[in-house]
């Protein structure tokens, strides 16, 4: 048994008796890997309140290969993370791009995975509320990239002949296929039915998956189809029939209630 000592970010917890909890964690060192966090719960824990959902820190594991679960030594907190818990649609993003994490990141050194995660965490806890879900589509976009899932946009995923809008005419987005398909092979009928993307839906997009680009600007029915897009994009390539609780509360806006009525109404 080895004492690693690595940056980490909790991305899930849950009670394991009375007085500790089992952590998963996305580490920088070792990739997604499971703890149990003795004491955690107790009054006066070592652990404090670091173990906090998306907290940011220096994990201490007493980690052997052979084991699933191993134990957490230390948790030095770095960022809590405060500003993510601001504002609701902030938070909901986050919490979906942990689990997309959690769900499909390996239990593997993943370095380009862990900068990718905490990096798309700053830009959500600085992201105005307008812009929380542009942030958190192009966050959750470039996670999958590096995880080894990025679309392709620029070529057809069948025969790799250059995609690019013309005119009015949609462009064509197979989620089974992992992209978009050229004219000559939109015909054929992929596993599902492509999503058909209007010109700007498609060059933004694009925009979301390329971090030097200017994040698009979305009303609520544009940002609301391209949140549909993503989670279809996720939920087919995990191929996993759980439930994805996070990126469905993200994806439903389940937090968003109708508006009152009026008083002349």
């Amino acid at each position: 048994m080895a004492l690693v000592t690595t940056p980490a970010v909790v991305l899930q917890t849950y009670r394991y008796s009375e007085t500790s909890k089992v952590v998963r964690l996305a580490t920088r060192e070792l990739g997604v890997q499971s703890a149990i966090a003795k004491g955690a719960l107790r009054p006066k824990s070592p652990f404090g309140a670091g173990l906090e959902l998306l907290s940011e820190g220096t994990a201490q594991l007493y980690f052997r290969e052979t084991r699933e679960l191993h134990t957490l030594g230390g948790f030095d907190l770095v960022n809590l993370r405060r500003g993510l818990a601001a504002d609701v649609s902030r938070f909901a993003g986050a919490a979906a791009l942990a689990e997309v994490m959690l769900k499909m990141a390996p239990p593997a050194p993943l370095p380009a995975a862990y900068e990718t995660l905490t990096t798309a965490l700053d830009a959500l806890e600085a992201a105005a509320p307008e812009r929380a879900d542009a942030t958190a589509l192009r966050a959750i976009w470039l996670l999958l990239g590096v995880l080894g899932f990025e679309p392709s946009l620029a070529t057809c995923v069948r025969d790799g002949t250059a995609v690019a809008p013309e005119g009015d005419a949609p462009v064509a987005f197979s989620v089974g296929e992992g992209g978009v398909l050229c004219p000559r092979c939109t015909p054929t009928p992929p596993a599902q039915p492509p999503t058909r993307l209007p010109p700007q839906a498609y060059r933004d997009l694009v925009a979301l998956n390329n971090p030097q680009a200017v994040l698009p600007a979305f009303d609520a029915p544009h940002a609301a189809a391209h949140r549909r897009l993503l989670a279809r994009f996720v939920r087919h390539h995990l191929d996993d029939t759980g439930v994805l609780s996070a990126l469905d509360f993200w994806e439903r806006h389940a937090w968003a209630t109708s508006p009152l009525p009026s008083a002349a109404s």
